[in-house]
């Protein structure tokens, strides 16, 4: 054991005084590794921040609330099917307050499709504003949580106040050391005053839109716009039955809805494990297609390293006739040639390691709304695929140089 260990000593110096003999041509061969074990470390720092990021958001609207729409709440293409279907109504959410037991606050939310509404006071404006008429319910519904102020109730609701609850970016813009509560905002050129101002959210990719937010109560909403149809309905789940809650609200909707026991849902219920879900399965096959494309850099650089050791195995042929001669098996000879191709992937690999942190941590620096997070898993995978590239393309080479007989090697010139 001790003398293997020796030899494999030896060897490893060997290829490591091979490299710095070399330096330049090492550097041209491993570079195809360099680049694609970088691009794998980068892209799996992005993805695992960026799972982080949405896992933090969506987690942030609440574990047990149910999102309910005319079609999936989520990141996915929004079919003419889609848009065509019946909008769901206020009576549903009702019905959804009144017949599921696993339903603990059900909330309904109106809003109407058309150009961005434009928000403004004391001359100022905000063009791409996210107006909603929302019934009290849906604060405590989606985790929203007050900053100042209060939160309008029933009673402005079933009053039809013109009240309203702002997202923090409007504070920012509008009301920048001074206090909104009480001030008079426009929307859409309608006056309503200022109850209350909600907490910042957390953001993916600096998508503020969850904080350029007017919420103005249901019946309010209504009584502007009567021709708006469709509405946003959250159930907050009871502790612990949220599967049992989506099963009793589907089965209602499906109901009221009059569809067959062989018709697909008409509509979408989603959750916040559901969303990190669809994120993750997108984010997956980006990402598998991302590591595709790199590891032609791999393989360019798997070549690139067989090239070389052939090219080695012809320079160092009477080295290896004279280490015959005095007693190398065959063996011996082989695991010389392999372990110098696998020192020089390791070396490309941890190259391209270091890259990829460094390139993650500029990602970090300078792109702060693009995360950056580098997993353990990409930096232990890396180092072991440029390892195993060694392996696999020093084979060949390394067996040639085993097979070679040492006296015709002994006298080549």
């Amino acid at each position: 054991m001790n003398v293997q260990r020796r030899q494999v000593r030896e060897n490893l110096l060997l290829a490591l005084d091979t490299l710095r003999t070399h330096k330049f041509r090492a550097l041209l061969t491993i570079l195809g590794v360099l680049i694609g074990t970088a691009t794998v470390i980068a892209v799996a720092s992005i993805f695992q921040g960026l799972d982080q990021q949405v896992v933090e958001v969506a987690e942030g609207f609440g574990t047990r609330t149910l999102f309910i729409f005319k079609w999936d709440p989520g990141f996915h293409h929004v079919t003419r099917e889609e848009w065509m279907r019946k909008p769901l109504t206020y009576e549903d959410a009702l019905a959804i307050r009144e017949s599921c037991p696993s339903v603990e606050s059900v909330s309904a939310e109106t809003f109407r499709w058309g150009p961005a509404v434009a928000t403004k006071y004391k001359g100022q404006e905000m063009l791409d504003t996210n107006f909603s008429g929302p019934t009290p319910e849906q604060f405590q519904n989606i985790n929203a949580e007050l900053k100042d102020g209060r939160l309008f109730n029933e009673i402005d609701n079933m009053h039809r106040r013109d009240v309203a609850v702002i997202g923090a970016d409007l504070v920012t813009r509008f009301f920048e050391g001074e206090d909104p509560i009480g001030k008079v905002i426009n929307v859409d050129g309608k006056n309503f005053e200022v109850v209350g101002t909600l907490e910042k959210r957390k953001q993916v990719l600096g998508d503020t839109g969850n904080d350029r937010v007017v919420f103005i109560p249901y019946w309010t909403f209504k009584k502007i716009y009567p021709e708006a149809k469709d509405n946003f309905i959250t159930a907050l789940a009871v502790p612990g039955k949220v599967n049992q809650a989506i099963d009793e609200v589907r089965s209602l909707l499906r109901r009221r809805r009059n569809l067959k026991y062989s018709d697909p849902d008409n509509f979408g219920i989603a959750t916040a494990e559901s969303m990190i879900s669809q994120f993750r399965d997108i984010m997956g096959t980006v990402v598998l297609v991302t590591i595709v494309i790199s590891s032609i850099g791999l393989l360019v650089g798997g070549i690139g390293v067989m090239n070389i050791m052939l090219v080695s195995v012809t320079e160092r042929t009477r080295e290896i006739g004279v280490r015959k001669a005095i007693g190398a098996r065959r063996s011996d000879i082989t695991w010389q040639f392999l372990l110098e191709a696998m020192t020089l992937t390791a070396v490309g690999g941890i190259l391209g390691i270091l890259a990829g942190c460094t390139l993650s941590f500029l990602i970090r620096t300078f792109v702060p709304s693009l995360p950056s997070a580098v997993p353990m898993w990409s930096v232990f995978a890396g180092f072991v695929v440029a390892v195993s590239i060694g392996l696999f393309f020093g084979m060949w080479p390394a067996m040639k140089a085993s097979r070679l007989d040492p006296i015709v090697a002994l006298h080549y010139e």
